[in-house]
């Protein structure tokens, strides 16, 4: 079985098991599609540090967001919860993967950002993990603009980081 696919398999594992899990047991899930990507797919460092840099990034942005009002959770806090970063520790390894065809040409990653950010959290709002106490289509609108640059800037970030013999 292709790599990219299994990639693309632990991705849709993790992300089901945060999302309908919440702060559970389930993340162990999540957790362990991580760690079989990490010994399994991509054993390298630069990996690791691609996903602590999205991680960090992603989280520090969304927490933004909680405490602008453009999300809410049932957890009450200024950051977001733990699985919405495991969620964005998950996103971090489909970049030199399964995502990688969208870092050449860089609309690619415009246009996947702003159609496929948008469409993550409206699915997570449907299965309950978040709310938008601005309404449905103004958070969606805001997030499909805000995740055009910002996926653009995780391929970057996942290109820049890339270990020089898989640069592409």
């Amino acid at each position: 079985m292709p790599k990219n696919l299994v990639n693309a398999g632990l991705f849709q594992l993790g992300w089901f098991a945060c999302v309908l899990g919440g702060n559970s047991l389930w993340l162990l899930l999540a957790a362990g599609a991580l760690l079989v990507h990490l010994l399994f797919i991509s054993r390298s460092l630069a990996e690791v540090r691609l996903v602590v840099v999205v991680c960090v990034l992603g989280s520090t942005v969304d927490s933004l967001l909680l405490n602008a009002d453009v999300f809410a959770f049932k957890q009450p806090g200024i950051v977001i919860p733990f699985w919405l970063m495991l969620l964005w520790a998950l996103l971090a390894i489909t970049l030199n993967h399964c995502l990688a065809w969208t870092a050449k040409p860089w609309w690619r990653a415009v246009l996947l950002g702003a159609i496929g950010g948008p469409l993550s959290y409206y699915a997570g709002q449907r299965l309950g993990a978040v709310q938008f106490p601005l309404g449905l289509w103004p958070t969606l609108a805001g997030l499909s603009l805000l995740w055009a640059g910002l996926f653009a800037v995780l391929v970057a970030i996942a290109d820049r980081l890339r270990p020089v013999a898989q640069q592409v």
